[in-house]
């Protein structure tokens, strides 16, 4: 079962993935994130990626239907979003491959890194909106470099997707988490 925690940071994913507001996840919903997504430069600059970030998005929605919609509807609600938590452990090679063609379509410049401000894109075309980050990239910098590295980025996509840890930063990657106070649990 979900903890307080999982289901915070579920409710922000459902509300981000929710373009409609109309309490269900459908195939439009992440048809409507592939054009989201296809506004960043790299991914509006290259049929290569865009093609790759769409196969990656109406992948996770092929996927969650299949696993999350237990009425047979043809939508997620809320619910039957949370009951796949438990199973989310067992999919870290699943979580873990989507990684990087999110970092290849944030990464603006194709450096091989992400700066603070392509961080900030990511979390705003995650959520859909302007989103205030102050703080968050200084938690997810593990090296304190500045950047954040292709390996750190897999690591805190991971820490996202799947943590019930509060003090893992990479529960902060898309922005902070409705209800709870990250500064606090990550620092001590």
């Amino acid at each position: 079962m979900a903890s307080v925690f999982q289901r915070d940071k579920i409710k922000g994913m459902f509300a981000a993935f929710d373009v409609n507001g109309d309490g269900y996840l459908q195939r439009d919903d992440f048809e409507a994130l592939v054009v989201r997504w296809s506004r960043l430069p790299r991914v509006a600059a290259g049929a290569e990626l865009r093609t790759t970030l769409e196969a990656v998005l109406m992948g996770w929605w092929e996927s969650l239907l299949a696993h999350g919609d237990a009425n047979g509807d043809g939508r997620v609600d809320l619910d039957e979003l949370l009951a796949l938590v438990d199973e989310l452990p067992g999919m870290v090679a699943a979580v873990s491959t989507t990684a990087d063609t999110i970092f290849d379509a944030v990464d603006e410049n194709g450096d091989g890194r992400i700066s603070r401000s392509e961080h900030q894109r990511l979390v705003e075309t995650w959520n859909g909106q302007s989103v205030d980050t102050d703080g968050i990239f200084d938690l997810l910098d593990l090296d304190g470099d500045g950047y954040l590295s292709r390996a750190e980025f897999a690591l805190l996509w991971v820490q996202f997707w799947i943590s019930d840890d509060p003090a893992e930063p990479g529960n902060l990657l898309c922005g902070r988490i409705p209800g709870q106070r990250h500064a606090d649990a990550l620092e001590g």
